[in-house]
């Protein structure tokens, strides 16, 4: 079985890591991901795609990206169900993130040039 989402976009805000009770860190980001065709207007629409980064990675990638900056993300998707409290059950949808590649300058500017290896990411 494939379970595989590749998301090349921009970051909406600075990464930020949270400390879970049970000791694991992990940071959600953002990335602004433009649709390659036009809507009815002949204009771009834009989705924003929250995506989960677990400890090293969430590590790497608070320390070095910032808000604009452009990233390719290749992970999955994963499902979780909530019990409402009527009940009910809820299923949300998340991306989780296992490799990035930066393809613009992130915190540190000075002498860096964006990582494009090929083994970082398979478009």
């Amino acid at each position: 079985m494939l379970n595989q989402v590749i998301f090349v976009g921009r970051m909406t805000h600075d990464p930020e890591i949270k400390k879970l009770d049970d000791g694991r860190k992990v940071c959600d980001i953002t990335i602004a991901v433009r649709r390659a065709f036009k809507n009815i207007d002949g204009e771009y629409e834009t989705d924003f795609i929250k995506i989960n980064l677990w400890e090293g990675l969430a590590e790497v990638v608070s320390g070095y990206a910032e808000k604009g900056c452009l990233l390719a993300v290749k992970g999955r998707l994963q499902t979780r169900k909530y019990d409402l409290s009527d009940g009910k059950w809820m299923t949300v949808y998340e991306v989780v993130g296992e490799r990035v590649t930066y393809l613009s300058p992130g915190k540190n500017k000075k002498n860096q040039e964006p990582r494009l290896d090929d083994e970082d990411f398979e478009p």
